[in-house]
């Protein structure tokens, strides 16, 4: 399947590079845009969304899905680009997959043509319009369907859903990092909207709605799917302070030195006010800043000694155990219970 959607969306970038020619001027400026968006979405990632979306098909459906809906899977695709290109921004972070971000490569472009201005803002515009344009032709797919009106409303109420969900969890994390928010639960809501319900909900109830009329699937599908997509972005936490850089692509450390309000960090702090005062202003005052690898080392040290990357392990089977019991009971066919069973243990032990 992920090479279906993936060959989707080679096609459909093609043909949109293709239709765009008339735009580029002298130079084909417009053309190498295009270009680092076809790097972009093409030169990795798990394809997870679609993955999820083709078992909410799969849910309830018969057969497999046609080639509109894996279009409309490869979509989703598109919006995750959006995201992923605007979240480096706002981080400010230099690397993904081990190679330089869309807006640090911009900039390079920029001081190698000798250009006016500032290389870093205009790297910064150009990744911003890059996200902008994933966004509108994943849009561009998801209204140009060729399907009946009923499955087409179906499908753009789920899309609606989407786009405000992850705009406004990228929102709230913005907030928690500029007001220092120190509490769980306010990570923990970030976590719902930024990712489980973009990552794992809404692409299975995008399936669903693809192939049927079908609420109670889509009720199940909304508590496994939360469940099971906050245990992955907590993946996501640990990775971001323990993981290794030459498996995750994303230097060691980064979540600490960008300052994000984890629900890891958000469990060091409270374990260390009650343990351990000193440990805990160490935290409070070192995240967010530039620091050394060898601070970096100090702070997972920290982690770990007041208990918190033990307490986010066993948060996160504690969530996939209660998706997973979810799914079991739900209204579907045995076959997407097994491979929705097989998908949620890839999502959630994982090293990148």
């Amino acid at each position: 399947m992920t090479g279906a959607i993936t060959e989707q969306l080679r096609r459909y970038l093609r043909d949109r590079r293709a239709q765009s020619g008339y735009i580029s001027s002298e130079g084909a400026h417009f053309d190498a845009l295009i270009a680092a968006l076809e790097d972009f979405v093409l030169g990795g990632g798990k394809r997870l969304r679609p993955a999820f979306a083709y078992w909410g098909w799969r849910a309830v459906a018969p057969g497999e899905p046609d080639t509109e809906a894996l279009l409309l899977f490869s979509a989703l695709e598109l919006l995750h680009a959006c995201a992923l290109l605007h979240d480096d921004v706002i981080d400010d972070s230099a690397t993904r997959r081990g190679k330089p971000t869309t807006h640090v490569r911009f900039a390079e472009l920029h001081r190698d043509r000798g250009w006016r201005g500032s290389p870093v803002q205009f790297g910064i515009s150009a990744a911003i319009l890059l996200g902008d344009l994933a966004l509108a032709w994943a849009d561009d797919i998801v209204f140009g369907l060729d399907l009946p009106r009923q499955t087409q409303r179906r499908i753009r109420r789920v899309w609606a859903d989407i786009r405000t969900e992850v705009l406004g969890g990228q929102y709230l994390d913005i907030v928690g990092e500029a007001s220092a928010a120190e509490s769980i639960a306010s990570a923990m809501n970030v976590d719902t909207f930024k990712t489980a319900c973009y990552t794992v909900a809404r692409p299975l109830q995008l399936g669903v709605a693809a192939a049927a009329d079908r609420p109670d699937v889509q009720a199940a599908f909304a508590q496994f799917g939360t469940d099971l997509g906050v245990a992955f972005q907590l993946r996501d936490d640990v990775l971001g302070v323990f993981g290794d850089p030459a498996v995750t692509g994303k230097p060691s450390g980064d979540d600490l030195r960008s300052g994000k309000r984890t629900v890891l960090l958000a469990e060091a702090m409270e374990r260390a006010d009650k343990s351990d005062p000193l440990a805990a202003n160490l935290l409070r005052t070192s995240i967010g800043e530039r620091l050394t690898d060898a601070q970096v080392s100090e702070l997972r040290e920290l982690i770990v000694s007041v208990g918190a990357l033990a307490a986010a392990e066993r948060r996160i089977a504690e969530l996939t155990e209660r998706a997973l019991a979810t799914l079991a009971v739900a209204p579907v066919n045995a076959a997407a219970k097994a491979g929705l069973t097989e998908l949620a243990r890839m999502a959630t032990n994982r090293s990148a």
